[in-house]
């Protein structure tokens, strides 16, 4: 498996967060999607379609329908879904996806100081690829993460235009997911 920066050739990350989503995220110019939807039922399907297109496919373990976040649904993912990565906010994900053969990006959510140490803790532990921070519109958090981590951070969360996702890649971050289809375009 390669390295997550060696995955990323567009900045911007589509985050689709609704499967009717999914052909604008194909369209655009994005090389990789962040899969936020979906079920047991059509996981596969999706994942396929991501592929089929050239792009690179994380899926966020606790937003797939009738796949558990935990050991088991991180195995039936690379044994039968087989995509790129995973997404998750739990560290044991992280680590079982690693164990699985998949790149992981770790999910943290910066609401004070205390939670900006307790996920460089975390992420110490679990070794994902890549950490997510969100929300992604603070260029000086994220600043102060690439400076106490050499993982890759992606900011994502509550970006919505194009200033915003220039300033966290000015910031540091190797990446920017984005919910809102008309960025994944540009």
């Amino acid at each position: 498996m390669y390295p997550i920066v060696d995955i990323v050739e567009h900045q911007t990350i589509a985050a689709v967060q609704k499967e009717a989503d999914l052909d604008a995220a194909l369209r655009g110019q994005v090389n990789v999607v962040f899969l936020l939807t979906g079920s047991l039922m059509n996981v596969h399907e999706l994942t396929e379609k991501v592929k089929q297109a050239g792009k690179h496919v994380f899926l966020h373990m606790e937003f797939i329908e009738g796949i558990a976040a935990d050991r088991g649904g991180v195995a039936y993912v690379a044994k039968h879904v087989r995509p790129t990565g995973i997404i998750s906010t739990k560290s044991s994900i992280v680590k079982a996806a690693k164990d699985s053969g998949l790149l992981a990006i770790q999910r943290i959510f910066l609401i004070d100081r205390n939670a900006v140490l307790r996920g460089i803790k975390a992420v110490e532990q679990s070794n994902p690829d890549a950490i997510e921070v969100m929300p992604g519109i603070m260029p000086r958090i994220i600043r102060e993460m690439t400076n106490m981590t050499p993982l890759p951070i992606i900011a994502g969360g509550l970006v919505g235009n194009r200033q915003e996702i220039d300033d966290g890649l000015k910031a540091g971050a190797l990446a920017v997911s984005v919910g809102a289809p008309e960025l994944w375009a540009d």
